[in-house]
């Protein structure tokens, strides 16, 4: 039985168990549903053992060594990927700006941070991509035991996560990839290979593009790490078994055909949005990351132009530019309203 059944199942048992609220007793009545489906392991529903094998059904999907479900966000997946490959006084390579989880794994593994900086594009204010030939640089001079790369960037930037790899075996250092915002990779063709296939360990935030709930995030391994006890120390023992069941159904998703027709057909129609706004210019390498600017109009000034006059907010902005988020949910109702508002601007 799949999780998500496990969950819609009614047991025949009274339950003196937790959660305390009994599957009835609802205090937040929006998630009036939830509270239905939200259980503990107990005898006669074991959400463990489906979990177990809903991951292992997960694993085939992707190819991996072992693919984990995450209910803290990818920010629980980079802290459990650096214990369990790092320790006390190893090095661990990351880009100085970096998403706070990566220093902190760092510390709680009780390893030393090297930091390299990222080139920073002049024109879009945004950090570039990740340089092997500097990987190499700093692998051939210290003994590093993990390099952690975030491939895309927030803004949708791409390294060669193959490349870096190859440098990585080289020096006999593990290599993390921070892909939270590529969950959507490995469903399609049209958008920038996935390094699910390529790192030791990748994490990936599904509800960032891919239509999870937040904070829903897988973590990817590819070496013969065991991932368990290291997530086990940062992790409650009493999880969210819907949250986990969404996990489920959201991959069950992405993996149909009708999920990868959905990708495709947003792909699609936000070229077509690039092509009709001859107005704005464009940049970066994902396609489903709109990021914009116009000359003259800081990003800042094209934030506050979008948010007040066309009632249009924007996921990031700087002083160069402003980055529109797309994902599995962004119909063609919004790009259309997005698409009329950048004309007019």
């Amino acid at each position: 039985m799949s999780l998500v059944n496990l969950l819609s199942h009614k047991g025949d048992k009274i339950l003196f168990t937790t959660p305390s609220h009994s599957q009835k007793h609802v205090i937040y009545e929006p998630l009036s549903e939830m509270y239905k489906i939200d259980i503990s392991e107990v005898d006669c529903l074991d959400p463990q053992e489906a979990l177990t094998r809903a991951q292992l059904w997960a694993r085939s999907i992707y190819k991996t060594y072992s693919t984990t479900f995450l209910t803290n966000g990818s920010t629980s997946g980079i802290i459990a990927a650096v214990l369990a490959c790092a320790d006390v006084g190893d090095k661990v390579l990351i880009w100085e700006n970096a998403h706070p989880c990566h220093l902190n794994a760092v510390r709680l593994a009780g390893a030393r941070a090297l930091t390299y900086k990222l080139e920073i594009d002049p024109n879009w204010g945004i950090p570039l991509e990740t340089d092997p030939k500097m990987i190499e640089s700093y692998l051939s001079r210290y003994d590093i035991k993990a390099v952690i790369i975030t491939s895309p960037t927030y803004e949708g930037i791409i390294s060669d996560i193959e490349e870096i790899k190859n440098i990585c075996e080289k020096h006999n250092a593990y290599l993390i990839v921070d892909e939270a915002h590529g969950a959507l990779y490995p469903f399609s063709d049209n958008l920038p290979l996935s390094a699910v296939n390529i790192a030791d360990f990748t994490v990936q935030s599904l509800h960032k593009t891919a239509g999870g709930l937040n904070p829903t995030a897988l973590l990817h391994c590819n070496c013969e790490i065991d991932v368990k006890p290291a997530l086990a120390t940062i992790s409650t023992t009493s999880p969210s078994y819907p949250l986990l069941a969404s996990i489920e159904d959201n991959l069950v998703y992405l993996n149909s055909k009708q999920g990868r027709k959905d990708i495709d057909k947003l792909i699609e129609r936000l070229d077509k949005l690039r092509e009709k706004v001859d107005n704005v210019l464009f940049f970066g390498d994902d396609p489903t990351k709109l990021l914009i600017r116009i000359p003259n109009v800081s990003g800042y000034e094209l934030s506050e132009i979008l948010y007040e006059k066309f009632g249009i907010e924007d996921e990031k902005t700087n002083e160069k530019s402003t980055l529109l988020l797309c994902g599995i949910g962004t119909d063609n109702k919004k790009i259309d309203k997005l698409e009329k508002a950048l004309s007019k601007l």
